[in-house]
């Protein structure tokens, strides 16, 4: 059954268009180009596009300014044509291919491995959205709770398994790929899945790509739950919930679907870096709020002389200008 959601009716009438306000104030250019899409849109061919965006998702974890540099090594290594090194490489793999490759515990035979998975599945497929779309099928066809869940799960479990990929780990192990590529059978939130979907399923709409939007129906998408988001989210009444679970990204999702049940998830990005940006940060003060097209919707706005307006502008120390 779809997920409840605190929001009311009249409360998301009255959010859309302040939603749709906070989207034509964005600078879509600049919040790209520091965003991990900027990957998997630089390439015109939805197979590069496809193998780009499951490494750019799949490392975007910790800080962007660490975990960027890293996926624009793999791309580079892999040339113009991803989707073609990618097969090339499922056939003749080798664990050292990205020796410069480091990123939190990942080492090079994780990228390895990675890369060998999805040319893998593109071998066996012809296209990784090609599967996906038949693991969302099938799962929808079973009468699954949630079909995106369960191909995601399928999914991650077919990449995990592929036969190079296994053999490029066998000295090192499983682990770091796991870590790459989660369950999202799991209660965590699978925000880099949910963000990989986002883009291939989305779109095109100058955000989002939409090369798969033939095999998986916008409507049926849930939000990449980060911290920026479920804290945008709270505000706004999208949910209670203070946990980063797949939980509160369907109540989130459920939420967004009273705005707009064909494309749920359409305001993620401008939510989401709403608070990467800093427009909205953590500890604000009523200069942040005056300036934000959702203040008259948000349930934590700073007011001038409130205790949250005075953390989050500290009065100078004394002689300081």
């Amino acid at each position: 059954m779809p997920r409840a959601t605190p929001l009311t009716r009249p409360a998301a009438r009255r959010l859309r268009p302040l939603l749709l306000a906070l989207e034509d104030t964005l600078d879509r250019a600049a919040r790209i180009a520091a965003d991990p899409l900027e990957f998997p849109r630089r390439y015109a061919d939805p197979a590069d596009a496809e193998v780009a965006g499951l490494v750019a998702s799949a490392l975007a974890y910790g800080r962007a300014d660490l975990f960027r540099p890293q996926v624009a090594y793999l791309l580079g290594e892999m040339g113009p044509r991803p989707a073609d090194f990618a097969e090339r490489f499922a056939r003749a793999p080798s664990a050292d291919r990205f020796p410069a490759f480091r990123y939190r515990f990942n080492r090079p035979p994780d990228a390895a491995a990675l890369v060998a998975a999805a040319g893998a599945l593109r071998l066996a497929h012809g296209s990784l959205g090609a599967r996906f779309g038949a693991l969302y099928r099938a799962a929808a066809g079973g009468g699954a709770a949630s079909p995106v869940r369960a191909a995601l799960a399928a999914f991650a479990a077919e990449l995990r398994a592929a036969p190079p990929a296994v053999a490029l780990l066998e000295a090192r192990g499983p682990r770091g790929l796991a870590h790459l590529l989660p369950d999202a059978a799991k209660a965590g939130a699978c925000k880099r899945w949910n963000l990989y979907l986002r883009w291939m399923v989305r779109g095109p709409d100058g955000v989002d790509l939409g090369h798969w939007r033939a095999e998986v129906p916008a409507a049926a998408l849930v939000v990449p739950l980060d911290t920026h988001l479920a804290r945008m989210a709270r505000q706004l009444g999208l949910t209670r919930r203070r946990d980063l679970s797949w939980r509160t990204a369907e109540e989130v999702t459920a939420g967004l679907r009273l705005l707009d049940p064909e494309d749920p998830v359409r305001h993620d990005f401008a939510l989401c870096h709403l608070g990467m940006s800093g427009a909205c940060p953590a500890r604000r003060g009523p200069e942040h709020c005056a300036a934000c097209a959702l203040t008259s919707a948000c349930r934590e706005r700073a007011r001038p002389g409130s205790a949250r307006a005075r953390t989050a502008s500290p009065a100078p120390r004394r002689g300081a200008r």
